[in-house]
C-alpha cells in the first residue's frame, strides 16, 4: 500500500529561509513525532526541511508503513462482570424517567435518544425551562468504547458521566443527588427494584444509579456494520465508492485521531486522549461556525495548556447524528468532512474525494438492538414530582 520511495535532500538553512515542514505543520518536529498518523500518501513536503524535520518525518513514515491498519471491528458486547438482567432492566427504566428531572420533563432519553442517533438532533441541548447548554450532545450509542465522557473528558466513566446532567442547571435542574433520590424512594415500584438488584442494605444509593444506568448503556452497541463484515473477510460489504473514501481516509491524516474500533482513537485498556481542534485556524470556516470561542478541556481542567483541545469523538453511526461538532454549527456531513480537512489536516478536498469519504462513513452505521420501552413504576394516586 506504501510503496511510493521518498528521498530527502538535507540542507542547511540560512537566513530568511524557514524549514517547509516546520513552517507547514506548526508545532514540527514535536507534532510528527507524537503524531505519526498524519503522514499523507508517502510524499516529502515541498521546499527545504531542517535535518530534525528530515529525521523525525523518516520516522514517521515508518511508524506509518506498520500502522497500515488502523481500522478494527467494533465489538459485540461491553458487559461487565454484575450486569445483570435486572440491573440493565432498571438502569433502563432510569434512563427513560423525566421523572429524575426538577420538572418532570426531561430525560436522559430527552438529549440522547435511542430511537434515533443517541443524540437529539439538536445544536445545543435543551433541558428544563427550555434552557440550553453550550455544547452538542454526543451520541450515546458505542459510548463504552472511549476512554472519558463528555466533549471536554471531564467524566472518566460512564457512571461518573451519568451523574452530572441530573444536578446541571441547564439539563435535568435538580438542586442535588438527594432531590433525585427523593423522587426514586417515593415510588414503591423503584424502591423494590433497587432492592432485587443491590440488596437490602441501603439500596436506593446515587451510586447504585448509576451504576444500573451504565450497565444499560454498556448494551448500548451498534455492531455489524459493513465496515465491520469488510474486515472480517468479507469483499463486498463495501461499494467501490467507500473503499476510495476508506483509502483516503487513512492517506489523508484523519486516522491520525480516527482509528480503533470506534474510530475515536480508543482502543481497550487505553486511558483518554485529547487533541486540538481547530489545529490550523487560518480558514475562514473558523470563524463561519464559530471554532474557537469553546476553549474545550481547560474549562474543567483548569490548565490553559489544554486549551482548544477535545475528546475525539467516535465516528460510528456518524451519518445519523447531525448536526456536528462541539457546538453544533455544522449542519451537513459533507460540510464537516470540509472542516475537518481544513482544519486538521490542511488539505482542501475536492467534491469528489468529499463525495467518497461520505459513502465511507455511510458503512461505519451498524445494526442498532431492538429496545423495548420500559413500563416505569408509579406511585399509586399521587405525582412525585412537585
Amino acid at each position: 500500500m506504501f510503496q511510493q520511495q521518498v528521498v530527502f535532500e538535507m540542507q542547511s538553512l540560512e537566513g530568511p529561509e524557514v524549514c517547509s515542514c516546520c513552517m507547514k505543520r506548526a508545532r514540527c518536529p514535536r507534532f510528527l513525532f507524537s503524531s505519526p498518523r498524519i503522514v499523507k500518501t508517502m510524499k516529502p513536503f515541498p521546499g527545504k526541511l531542517c535535518i530534525c524535520c528530515v529525521v523525525l518525518f523518516a520516522v514517521a513514515i515508518g511508524v506509518r508503513r506498520s500502522n497500515a491498519q488502523d481500522l478494527a471491528v467494533l465489538p459485540t458486547s461491553a458487559a461487565q462482570s454484575g450486569d445483570t438482567s435486572e440491573k440493565i432492566e432498571l438502569g433502563k427504566m432510569l434512563y427513560f424517567d423525566p421523572r429524575l428531572s426538577r420538572t418532570g420533563t426531561v430525560s436522559c432519553n430527552t438529549c440522547h435518544n435511542l430511537m434515533e442517533g443517541g443524540d437529539d438532533a439538536r445544536a445545543t441541548s435543551m433541558g428544563v425551562d427550555g434552557l440550553t447548554g453550550p455544547r452538542n450532545a454526543p451520541t450515546v450509542w458505542n459510548s463504552v468504547f472511549q476512554g472519558s465522557q463528555f466533549w471536554d473528558g471531564r467524566a472518566p466513566t460512564l457512571e461518573e458521566q451519568a451523574k452530572g446532567p441530573m444536578v446541571a442547571d441547564v439539563e435535568m435542574g435538580m438542586v442535588g443527588h438527594d432531590q433525585v433520590l427523593s423522587r426514586i424512594e417515593k415510588i414503591p415500584g423503584y424502591v423494590t427494584a433497587f432492592r432485587d438488584v443491590f440488596g437490602p442494605h441501603d439500596p436506593v444509593s446515587i451510586t447504585n444509579a448509576v451504576e444500573a444506568i451504565a450497565a444499560f448503556e454498556r448494551t448500548l452497541i451498534t455492531p455489524n456494520a459493513p465496515l465491520d463484515r469488510y474486515l472480517g473477510g468479507d469483499e463486498n460489504a463495501l461499494s467501490d465508492a467507500q473503499i476510495r473514501g476508506m483509502e483516503l481516509f487513512e492517506s489523508v491524516g484523519c486516522t491520525e485521531c480516527h482509528y480503533g474500533p470506534a474510530l475515536n482513537g480508543w482502543e481497550p485498556g487505553d486511558d483518554a486522549e485529547f487533541l486540538d481542534f481547530p489545529r490550523f485556524t487560518e480558514s475562514e470556516l473558523i470563524e463561519k461556525y464559530d471554532l474557537v470561542s469553546d476553549k474545550g478541556r481547560s474549562a474543567s481542567s483548569g490548565d490553559p495548556g489544554d486549551d482548544h483541545y477535545f475528546k475525539v469523538p467516535t465516528l460510528r453511526n456518524i451519518t445519523v447524528t447531525a448536526p456536528y461538532f462541539h457546538n453544533g454549527q455544522v449542519e451537513t456531513l459533507a460540510d464537516a468532512i470540509r472542516v475537518m480537512a481544513i482544519t486538521q489536516v490542511d488539505e482542501e478536498l475536492t467534491d469528489q474525494q468529499v463525495a467518497d469519504l461520505e459513502s465511507f462513513m455511510k458503512s461505519l452505521e451498524g445494526r442498532f438492538p431492538e429496545i423495548v420501552l420500559p413500563r416505569l413504576p408509579t406511585k399509586s394516586g399521587a405525582t412525585v414530582v412537585r
